[in-house]
């Protein structure tokens, strides 16, 4: 082969190859782009995805409404601060909770006024009754764990100890105490200043229970003082020196600088209400479950079935931050049980 003939394959063979060479980058780089924008495309269809299933689940676009909640104090710190973190998830659901106390709440509950009643102790058969004529079924949920502390003030150098036997001393109906040496040889000839939570208080049911036998049954005379608002009982026993009373453990946590916490004997050991002694129910018998009753037609809406699927998700957490005791795992996983 002479080298014009050379030189023509030669250039052929190049202008074969520039041709092709361009369609083969073009085609190249069309697939190249092809599988980013795929993957682009995929990845976006894929967040949108998630993103939709998590709308679906938790968007606030998704649930409105407003769910109203009354009843005990003593839960009132657990149930509000719950309400507070679902609304920051469901901008448009209003929760209201109010603290009229358990039996209040009850009444309004079996009304069927409201969706959800806080209570420091069990539902009663009227109260059940009540609800049931009136056509409003429920759920009786566990939330938290409680002891009921008794307090004095923090000058108070004579009470190291208090027995089951003495609250009732002092507390029963026909009490005599008028001084602290009327409970226990030894302690002072001062007049005691004895406070309670008012009547409409599940704490003040749990109590007299408890420690005289019936719910209900209390002194009533002018030795004793009995208040709806628990933090005037606190402010009552932190600024008189003979001052004795009593209320859920998370308000003596909130002002423990300000009084005495009182150990209790029950007979068997004098414990320290504590949250290892209210959890494995050796402050006994003023250990307690703190309860939210939620009413099933209600429940049907679904911003009320979302809060309560909330509430039970993060009281563990919430419970210890206000200063209560949470419930073990298998325990939160019995009240989910409840619910289906």
């Amino acid at each position: 082969m002479d080298s014009k003939t050379t030189f023509l394959t030669q250039t052929r063979e190049w202008v074969i190859l520039k041709k092709w060479g361009k369609k083969i980058m073009l085609l190249t780089l069309v697939a190249a782009l092809t599988v980013v924008v795929a993957a682009c495309g995929g990845q976006s269809t894929g967040s949108n995805n998630t993103a939709g299933s998590n709308t679906e689940a938790t968007s606030p676009e998704k649930l409105s409404g407003t769910i109203d909640i009354d009843g005990s104090s003593t839960v009132f710190p657990v149930t509000e601060a719950i309400a507070e973190e679902f609304g920051a998830e469901h901008r448009d659901v209003r929760v209201s909770v109010g603290t009229s106390g358990t039996g209040s709440g009850f009444k309004r509950f079996a009304k069927g006024d409201i969706a959800i009643s806080n209570a420091s102790r069990p539902i009663k058969e009227q109260e059940a009754a009540d609800a049931k004529k009136n056509g409003v079924d429920f759920v009786e949920l566990t939330v938290a764990y409680d002891g009921l502390s008794i307090v004095v003030n923090k000058d108070n150098t004579w009470v190291d100890h208090i027995t089951v036997d003495e609250l009732k001393k002092i507390y029963e109906p026909a009490s005599k105490v008028k001084t602290w040496a009327d409970v226990r040889a030894g302690w002072p000839n001062e007049e005691i200043v004895i406070y309670s939570p008012a009547s409409n208080h599940g704490t003040f049911d749990y109590f007299t229970e408890e420690i005289n036998g019936k719910a209900g049954d209390s002194r009533n005379d002018n030795q004793i003082t009995y208040s709806a608002d628990t933090n005037a009982i606190v402010q009552g026993v932190s600024g008189e020196k003979n001052a004795l009373g009593y209320f859920g453990y998370s308000f003596y946590e909130e002002n423990k600088d300000n009084m005495k916490l009182v150990p209790v004997n029950n007979g068997k050991a004098t414990v320290t209400p504590s949250e290892a002694t209210i959890k494995d129910g050796s402050y006994a018998p003023l250990s307690r479950p703190l309860l939210v009753y939620v009413s099933k037609p209600h429940l049907k809406k679904p911003e009320v079935k979302a809060f309560v699927e909330f509430y039970l998700h993060n009281v563990g957490d919430i419970a210890r931050e206000v200063g209560y005791v949470a419930m073990p795992q298998d325990k939160v996983d019995e009240q989910f049980k409840k619910l289906q």
